[in-house]
């Protein structure tokens, strides 16, 4: 495998931030060095540019391209008006040292790259290239007409930002950082459905997927009934679509009630009934005896249920399937999300309108939106926390809402996916085990930024648990830090964890073998992504309230390229948290330290104290 020489480089700290300061960046360089790199990260070329800043004007910086990153370091200082009109330095741009503006961009986050301008254009720095990116920003450079000075530069970017469509590998396949920890072990599909007490009298893991025959979309461990034979699933798998029948996602550890999922059944228009998919429900059913109904979430709105019968799909009518009761939850498909989400990136980047911003933000209905996630999966969990009943939850293939619903509902139910490693679990057993389709979703090197497949599914998730995390302040162990942390490598192929659509297709790509996992940068460095003010509960179900009055938008994400918009980071009453803990955990560390010593003295005849005072050493404290 090619590689360049590295820099001196600490791969637990880097942050993939675009703007930030040499004491924040977590990369140690020496005196002179430019540009900060990755085992494996290779410099391909090097030029002068205009960066236009939208915020502080034309900026005059030499940009770097690697086959990671885009680098941009200013070549001036930096300054911008004050809140009241002062001309101060921008700190909230610059590094400490010199106030050099710099911008730090995987190439993984890049959209789409346009020329900009033409040979011909007149007008200051209206030739050279437009790039959109996919976490809500753009940047534009401008460069010299003479000489063709952009192609350069065009091509290379589209080359290693694109690289499927060059035939070329994804970075992560040649990032070649180690770390104390490997992520990949994180997630045990047996270990993690024997801590739900699993396998059981009335559920059973079959293999029958093994080698993803009967659902190439669904892992190769399954939990099923156990009085469903393998020859029943096979027969329920001709009914569902993509193959993606009923399994077992969650259970209840008292009640018994389960959560589980699927894809819609194949209706279509002619009304079509399939006995042994009607059988297998009911069989979901008794494995709990309290309960004499089954309840089925379908995620959608009802007219686009009915209208998928057009398509072949549909849903379990009452009248054919007589032990189940059906609701619809209204939950808009991915292109009403992802038409919502550019909403949103126009209300905030570059500028936000201040005079209008309620409507503005109204109008984007992204609130909306999150709201009928998080209402959904309030309904889960509490049908099944209540007893009332198990339920089946599916939208049209059952790897979007599906996953949000199921992945939420697990969350407020069962208090260990609210700590670090038990967030990873959820994430990879109901997100990437079980299929959601990462890369159409994400386009990962993919070059097609119109795909009709895009959309910000996993994002809207994350968005849903920053919401939780604001109304629970204390009942997660990770922090804002870990979400954005997780987001920010959703785009940037530094890792393999997003990489592909389902398990079989990361098998064949050997993907835990050829990569590194996002899990292992984290957990090489837990404390960084801990929330101080975590208290651990058991069985304790969470109800967020899921009213647009507690909901809000999460400006430390959205709007956290804007230095205009104030950003506390880190939260003052959380940093001095930390410093109070760290304060104490010294002080604990000490006085242990002097009763060992003092334990050595009491135990050697020849150093017995003359007083009683002097057989326990003083400790001064702060407190």
């Amino acid at each position: 495998m090619a590689s360049a020489p590295t820099s001196k480089y600490n791969s637990h700290s880097l942050e993939n931030e675009s703007i930030k300061r040499t004491s924040r960046d977590g990369v140690n360089r020496d005196v002179g060095e430019t540009l900060p790199r990755l085992p494996g990260e290779i410099r391909i070329t090097d030029k002068e540019v205009i960066y236009i800043c939208p915020f502080n004007g034309p900026i005059k910086g030499r940009v770097y391209i690697t086959n990671y990153r885009l680098y941009l370091r200013s070549l001036e200082t930096i300054f911008q008006l004050g809140p009241l009109g002062y001309l101060i330095l921008n700190l909230s741009f610059g590094e400490t040292m010199d106030s050099a503006l710099i911008l730090d961009v995987p190439l993984g986050v890049i959209s789409r790259i346009e020329k900009m301008g033409g040979a011909t254009s007149r007008g200051e720095n209206s030739y050279g290239l437009d790039i959109t990116c996919k976490d809500l920003r753009n940047l534009r450079f401008a460069l010299k007409q003479e000489g063709h000075s952009r192609r350069d530069m065009f091509e290379i970017l589209t080359r290693y930002a694109f690289p499927l469509a060059h035939s070329l590998p994804i970075f992560a396949f040649l990032n070649e950082e180690k770390f104390n920890v490997d992520g990949w072990t994180v997630y045990n599909p047996v270990e993690e459905y024997r801590r739900q007490g699993l396998p059981n009298h009335h559920w059973r893991i079959t293999f029958i997927n093994k080698c993803y025959k009967l659902c190439d979309t669904y892992p190769a461990l399954l939990v099923v009934p156990y009085r469903a034979s393998d020859e029943d699933l096979r027969r329920v798998a001709t009914f569902r679509s993509r193959n993606r029948i009923p399994v077992l996602s969650w259970i209840h550890p008292e009640n018994k009630t389960v959560i589980v999922r699927c894809s819609q059944p194949l209706v279509g228009m002619g009304g079509k009934r399939n006995k042994e998919d009607e059988r297998y429900l009911d069989v979901i059913r008794e494995t709990n005896r309290q309960v004499n109904k089954l309840t089925i979430y379908d995620a959608r709105p009802n007219v686009n249920a009915v209208a998928n019968k057009a398509t072949g799909g549909g849903y379990e009518s009452d009248d054919v399937y007589h032990n189940a009761e059906l609701f619809f939850l209204d939950i808009h498909n991915i292109h009403v999300m992802r038409e919502s989400l550019k909403k949103v990136k126009d209300i905030v980047y570059p500028n936000v309108e201040e005079s209008h911003w309620l409507s503005s933000l109204e109008s984007t209905h992204w609130l909306e939106h999150i709201k009928l996630v998080l209402t959904g999966a309030i309904q889960v969990a509490d049908r099944v926390s209540s007893g009332k009943s198990s339920v089946v939850v599916h939208c049209s293939d059952g790897w979007d809402r599906t996953a949000q619903l199921t992945s939420l509902a697990m969350l407020m139910l069962d208090s260990f996916y609210r700590s670090i490693e038990g967030f990873e679990i959820l994430v990879q057993k109901e997100w990437i085990s079980f299929g959601h389709k990462f890369a159409s979703r994400i386009g990962h090197g993919d070059k097609n930024h119109a795909d009709a497949d895009r959309s910000p599914i996993f994002l809207q998730f994350i968005d849903c648990v920053w919401q939780m995390s604001k109304q629970f302040p204390t009942a997660f162990e990770f922090n804002e830090r870990f979400l954005i942390t997780i987001l920010d490598h959703l785009y940037s192929c530094r890792f393999g964890t997003f990489l592909y659509n389902c398990e079989s297709a990361r098998e064949k790509q050997k993907v835990t073998e050829r990569t590194v996992s996002l899990w292992s940068l984290i957990n090489s460095n837990k404390d960084k992504f801990k929330n101080p003010f975590y208290t651990k509960e058991i069985n304790r179900v969470l109800y967020p309230v899921a009213s647009m009055r507690h909901l809000e938008l999460w400006v430390n994400y959205y709007i956290r390229w804007n230095p205009r918009i104030k950003q506390q980071q880190p939260n003052p009453v959380e940093q001095r948290y930390m410093e109070l803990l760290a304060l104490r955990d010294e002080y604990i560390k000490r006085l242990d330290e002097l009763q060992l010593a003092n334990s050595a003295k009491l135990s050697d005849p020849s150093a017995s104290p003359s007083s009683p005072s002097q057989m326990m050493p003083h400790v001064q404290t702060h407190f």
